[in-house]
């Protein structure tokens, strides 16, 4: 989960995309699956869309609009996304609204997650049985759907047996509430553990070049090898950072180089790094998911992939 975002992406006069190069698409540029669904390589995260005092409700949902309309599919959300327990739910109600209003939210897929409980402002764990069938059932009615898409473990309880907690999402699974199963913040054991009890659709963790471990303990090859895809949440490096993944030298060079903003230039790395992976940066303004959604065109020379893997060393604290 995530709630970083970035500002107004600059003018791409001179960029390489798929659509000014008979070379066809960057490395990213193919569609991407979740379970037996392929889907736009690219997700947008929501949680941005519900946090903070100066949230705007009206330009969330043009933001949903724009990704929708540029292609994107992956919309993800969590039932705890709120300010506070007073507002729990509120994302995944935003999120229903903004598909009901759009041209293409037949397309979404929507995955939510359960597992986190708020009280006041602050973030607890509930992973028991009971809890998660209770949250099902809320997101079910939030969403205003018959079934979920995606339904993800936020995170494990250390109260509760994980064996306990994939063993209930399993179950609504068999009951038909839920398409798929994901977790979300686990290790390579957990997601070993939980395959031993139900099919995984996706795994999703922290990845982004400040936060590169799910590239080499495990996480990431785990999902290429069993089939399921990889949700990076804050890609360009969690709050408070999205404004400055520019200042890598690396990442500047090649956004200047192609005339884009440097979060697509990080997209489209991670794009590059594995097919398993689908980003899904933080977004609440329209202009910034058009961004996103345009980073599986953009063209990563060889020089320039392998620059931005052994060069990302941002400056300042």
């Amino acid at each position: 989960m995530t709630s970083e975002e970035y500002g107004r992406a600059p003018a791409e006069a001179g960029s390489r995309v798929s659509g000014d190069s008979p070379g066809g698409g960057g490395p990213g540029a193919g569609r991407r699956r979740i379970g037996d669904r392929e889907i736009h390589p690219v997700g947008i995260g929501c949680l941005p869309m519900s946090m903070g005092a100066h949230r705007d409700e009206a330009r969330a949902v043009r933001a949903i609009h724009a990704a929708l309309d540029a292609g994107v599919q992956l919309v993800d959300t969590a039932d705890s996304y709120a300010r506070d327990e007073a507002e729990f739910g509120h994302n995944e109600r935003l999120i229903a609204r903004a598909l009901r209003t759009s041209a293409h939210g037949h397309a979404a897929l929507v995955a939510t997650k359960a597992g986190h409980t708020r009280h006041g402002a602050g973030w607890d764990l509930d992973g028991r049985p009971a809890h998660l069938r209770a949250a099902c059932e809320g997101s079910l009615r939030r969403l205003g759907v018959d079934r979920i898409d995606l339904l993800q473990l936020h995170r494990p309880d250390p109260r509760t047996p994980l064996e306990e907690s994939v063993g209930a999402l399993r179950d609504l699974r068999d009951k038909g509430k839920v398409r798929w199963i994901g977790l979300s913040n686990v290790d390579r054991d957990q997601i070993r553990g939980a395959r031993r009890i139900v099919e995984i659709a996706a795994v999703q963790n922290e990845l982004s070049p400040r936060f590169p471990h799910p590239l080499h303990n495990g996480e990431l090859a785990a999902c290429e090898r069993h089939g399921m895809a990889f949700l990076p949440w804050s890609p360009f490096g969690g709050v408070g950072s999205a404004d400055e993944v520019g200042s890598a030298a690396a990442v500047r060079a090649v956004a200047q180089a192609h005339g884009v903003s440097p979060h697509r230039v990080v997209l489209a790395w991670l794009l590059a790094r594995s097919p398993a992976i689908i980003p899904i940066p933080g977004v609440s303004r329209p202009e910034t998911a058009v961004d996103c959604a345009r980073a599986p065109d953009l063209r990563l020379e060889p020089g320039e992939a392998a620059a931005l893997a052994a060069g990302y060393a941002p400056s300042g604290p």
